[in-house]
C-alpha cells in the first residue's frame, strides 16, 4: 500500500515549503507510459506532488529551498541496480563507486554466493580470499579498508546501519560464506551436506531474511575460484542442500533466490536445461522469485534462447524464474594499465614495478614504452611461466590468443564494433604483424588506451541477442558486477549504457524505447526485491531522481585508477550529462560531481 503523504497529489499545494521543486521536466515516469512535460515537488525524502503540464492549472505552488528549472532534461527515477558486489567496500566507501556515477540511487549487494557474513572469528581472511578470487576485488585493498566488528549476518546488517551512503544498499546473504560458517573446513571444501548441516545454515538464513536481508545467493560456475583455485563453497550443492536454503529463505520473508547457475561462462552446455528445471520447480514451491544470470555464450549461441523460452513458459505459469541479462557484451579490458597479453614478459614487468613503486610517473612510463628498444625486447621476449595455482595468472596467454576478437576503445567506446576493427583487421590493414599492432594501439592516449574483448552476448558479432534479451518479458535487467572486477571491467556504466546505446545512438540494429529502458531499471528491477517504496515517480515514493542532459549524456572510455585502500587499483568509467542526482530528496551529484550528501543507507528487506 503507499504510504498517504498530507497534501501529496496532482494539482495546487498553497503555502508550501517543499525542500526541491523540478520544473518543465521530460518526464518518464518509471512505469512505462508515454514521457510527459511536468513539475516534481519533494519534502522530507518523498515525492509530494507530480503536476503534467498537460493538465492545465497553475501547477506546483509554494516555494522550495532548492529549484531547478529542468527545461530540455529529462527527468527518471534513480535507477536500481540489482547485482553488485560491494560487500566489503561498503564498510569503508561511502560514495559506492563506480555505481552512483551513473545514475544508480539503490545498490543490491552479495551476489554470485560471496559476502562477508556470517563469519568465524579469525575466518576474515579466508572470505578476502574468496571474494578476491571470484570478483576479482583486491585482498590488499580488502583487508586495509575493511573495518569487521560482526560475526553474525544480522551483526553484519547492524554494523551497515550505522553508516551513511551515496545511495542506498541492501544485501543478501551468500552461499559461501553460510557453508564454510555452518561446516567449517569441510564446507569450504565442498564436501556434501548432510542433513544436520543443511538444517544448521538453514536457520542462519531465515534469521538473517527475518533481519532483513534481501535475498540469498549461490554460485555454480566452476569459472568462481577462490585464490587457492578452490571453487565457491556451494558450487556442487546437491538438490536438498538448495531446496532447503530455498525454503529456509522464503520462511524468514519476502526475498530473491539469486545464482550464477552451472554453465553461466560456457563452461558447460548440456547442464544449463537442468539448473532450469530445478530452478523452476524451487521457484514454484517456494513461491519467491528465483533470478540467474544469463549470458550468450560461444560454445552455444543459441543455448540462451532455450532457457529463455523455459523461463517464460515459467512465468506465463505463475512461476517467478527471471533470467537476469547484461546490457552489452561481456568480457575484458585490456591496456598497459592493466593486464594484457605482454604483462608476463620481463622487460614490462621491470617498468610496471617502477611505475608502481613511484620511480616513474605516468608520463615518464608511456615514453619508456614508447622507446624502439624497449618495443622490440617485449614483443621477442619469451612470457614468464604462470603459476596455475594464482586464479588469472595466465591471462597474458589467454589475450594472446584472444587477439583476434579485440577491439580498440575510442574516447567515447563503440561496443557495437564490426569485424573490420578487430586488432586482427588493423595488422592486416596497416601489412604489420598482429602483436606489433597490438602493442602500438595499446600505447595511444599516453599508453593509456584500451582494447574490449567481448567474451559473452557478442557470439554474432552485434547486439541483436542482448535486444531480444533485454525485451523478453522473462527477463531483469542486472550484472552490472558494480565494485568488482577491478581490473578487468567497468560495466557498473552500463545504466548509462542503455541511454545512450539503446534509447538513442544504436546505428547497427533497432533502437529500443526511451520509457522502456528507464522501467527496465527502475520500477521492475525495485519490484522483483519488494522495493515497492521506490522506481516510479508519483506522490508518496521515495524521492530518487535523475535530471539528465539526454542530448549530451556521455559514456567515456574506461580509466583505471589506484584509489583503493593499500593503492589498489580499479577501473572507473566516466559520464557526462547527469545534470543531477537525487536520494531521499537530496542531491548527491551536480553536474556529475559528488556534492557530498550521504542521505543513503541501508535497506532491510522484510522486517
Amino acid at each position: 500500500m503507499r504510504a498517504q503523504i498530507p497534501g501529496a497529489g496532482r494539482g495546487l499545494h498553497m503555502d508550501t515549503r517543499y525542500d526541491l521543486k523540478i520544473t518543465n521536466a521530460t518526464i518518464v515516469d518509471g512505469t512505462g507510459a508515454d514521457r510527459f512535460t511536468g513539475d516534481i515537488a519533494v519534502k522530507d525524502g518523498l515525492i509530494v506532488a507530480v503536476h503534467r503540464h498537460d493538465d492545465g492549472g497553475a501547477g506546483i505552488e509554494g516555494d522550495a529551498a532548492e529549484t531547478i528549472d529542468a527545461a530540455g532534461r529529462l527527468v527518471t527515477p534513480g535507477f536500481v541496480d540489482i547485482h553488485t558486489h560491494y560487500d566489503g567496500q561498503a564498510t569503508w566507501d561511502e560514495l559506492l563507486d563506480p555505481s552512483t556515477s551513473h545514475g544508480v540511487t539503490t545498490i543490491v549487494s552479495g551476489n554470485c554466493g560471496v559476502g562477508f557474513a556470517p563469519v568465524r572469528p579469525g575466518a576474515e581472511d579466508w572470505l578476502i580470499g574468496l571474494m578476491e578470487g571470484v570478483e576479482d576485488i583486491p585482498g590488499t585493498a580488502l583487508a586495509e579498508g575493511m573495518t569487521w566488528g560482526w560475526e553474525t549476518f544480522p551483526e553484519y546488517l547492524d554494523v551497515l546501519e550505522q553508516r551513511h551512503f551515496a545511495a542506498d544498499i541492501g544485501v543478501q546473504i551468500a552461499h559461501g560464506a553460510v557453508r564454510a560458517y555452518a561446516m567449517g573446513d569441510r564446507g569450504a571444501r565442498n564436501e556434501p551436506a548432510t542433513a544436520e548441516d543443511i538444517e544448521a545454515m538453514a536457520v542462519i538464513v531465515k534469521e538473517a531474511v527475518e533481519a532483513g536481508a534481501l535475498g540469498f545467493s549461490t554460485s555454480r560456475t566452476v569459472m568462481h575460484r577462490a585464490m587457492g583455485g578452490e571453487p565457491v563453497p556451494g558450487t556442487f550443492a546437491a538438490e536438498d542442500e538448495l531446496f532447503g536454503l530455498g525454503r529456509a529463505m522464503a520462511a524468514g520473508g519476502r526475498a530473491v533466490f539469486e545464482l550464477a547457475p552451472t554453465g553461466a561462462s560456457g563452461e558447460d552446455i548440456v547442464a544449463p536445461r537442468t539448473e532450469v528445471e530445478w530452478m523452476k520447480r524451487l521457484a514454484e514451491e517456494i513461491g519467491m522469485p528465483v533470478s540467474f544470470a544469463l549470458l550468450q555464450v560461444m560454445a552455444a549461441p543459441e543455448l540462451w534462447r532455450e532457457l529463455m523460452a523455459e523461463s517464460m513458459k515459467a512465468i506465463e505459469a505463475g512461476i517467478p524464474l527471471y533470467p537476469q541479462v547484461a546490457g552489452r557484451p561481456f568480457g575484458m579490458l585490456t591496456g598497459f594499465t592493466t593486464r594484457n597479453a605482454f604483462s608476463k614478459r620481463p622487460t614490462l614487468l621491470a617498468l610496471n614495478e617502477r611505475h608502481a613503486a613511484g620511480e616513474l610517473d605516468d608520463a615518464a612510463y608511456a615514453a619508456a614504452l614508447a622507446d624502439p628498444a624497449v618495443r622490440e625486447a617485449v614483443l621477442t621476449e619469451e612470457d614468464l611461466p604462470s603459476d596455475a595455482s594464482i586464479p588469472g595468472d595466465s591471462v597474458n596467454l589467454a589475450l594472446q590468443r584472444l587477439v583476434g576478437m579485440m577491439y580498440p576503445m575510442a574516447a567515447v567506446p563503440d561496443y557495437e564494433p564490426t569485424a573490420d576493427r578487430t586488432v586482427t583487421a588493423i595488422a592486416a590493414e596497416r601489412g604489420q604483424d598482429v602483436f606489433a599492432t597490438l602493442y602500438d594501439l595499446m600505447l595511444e592516449d599516453d599508453a593509456k588506451a584500451m582494447l574490449t574483448v567481448p567474451l559473452f552476448n557478442y557470439a554474432n558479432g552485434d547486439h541483436e541477442a542482448i535486444r531480444e534479451m533485454l525485451t523478453h518479458p522473462a527477463s531483469v535487467f542486472g550484472l552490472a558486477d558494480g565494485g568488482a572486477h577491478c581490473a578487468m571491467i567497468c560495466d557498473a556504466s552500463q545504466p548509462t549504457y542503455l541511454l545512450t546505446h539503446w534509447a538513442r545512438d544504436r546505428a547497427r540494429g533497432e533502437r529500443l524505447p526511451l520509457e522502456f529502458v528507464i522501467k527496465k531499471q527502475t520500477a521492475d528491477t525495485a519490484e522483483l526485491y519488494g522495493l515497492g517504496d521506490r522506481g516510479v515517480i508519483e506522490p508518496g515514493k521515495r524521492a530518487d531522481l535523475n535530471v539528465i542532459d539526454l542530448d549530451e549524456l556521455t559514456l567515456h572510455r574506461p580509466r583505471m585508477v589506484h584509489d583503493l585502500p593499500a593503492g589498489g587499483g580499479r577501473m572507473l568509467q566516466d559520464a557526462t550529462g547527469y545534470v543531477a542526482t537525487v536520494v531521499a530528496g537530496q542531491i548527491t551529484r551536480r553536474n556529475g560531481q559528488d556534492t557530498g550528501a550521504r542521505p543513503g543507507r541501508l535497506v532491510r528487506g522484510a522486517r
